[in-house]
């Protein structure tokens, strides 16, 4: 069986973001087979995710919305951060010149052995460490 590929906090933003009907539907698609267990994400992804509702729409997510949410998304299977991981995030900074939170993505995705992060935020088509981005709404 091939290794599931990773999903980054935007795909589950424009989940429940109907500003795009036409990114909503494709993140929609990509969440219904995440709970599946066809992707993995990290913890990050969840803690970003909250966040994103709950400081940065307007109006902000009504928290125990957010908790509702959370208590679903825990079927897709996550990775917690550990000191090697960041390590590999200060690594992707040095060597691709990305944020490090971007690099924490790619470090997670590198460690649960996926070929693909599906992420509108980083270059399609680039390969980080091995991982090949892919955005799903191009």
């Amino acid at each position: 069986m091939p290794a599931p590929d990773f999903i980054d906090t935007n795909i589950l933003v424009y989940a429940y973001d109907a500003g795009d009907q036409r990114k909503q539907q494709i993140a929609q698609d990509i969440l219904r087979r995440a709970i599946a267990g066809e992707f993995v994400v990290s913890m990050q992804v969840f803690a970003e995710f909250a966040a994103t509702l709950l400081h940065k729409v307007s109006p902000p997510a009504n928290p125990e919305n957010v908790a509702d949410l959370l208590a679903v998304l825990t079927f897709i299977p996550a990775i917690a951060p550990d000191a090697e991981m960041i390590t590999r995030a200060v690594e992707a900074r040095l060597r691709y010149g990305i944020h490090f939170y971007d690099g924490m993505i790619i470090a997670a995705a590198e460690r649960t052995g996926c070929a693909r992060i599906w992420s509108e935020d980083l270059n399609p088509g680039q390969s980080y460490f091995g991982v090949v981005v892919e955005n799903p709404f191009l």
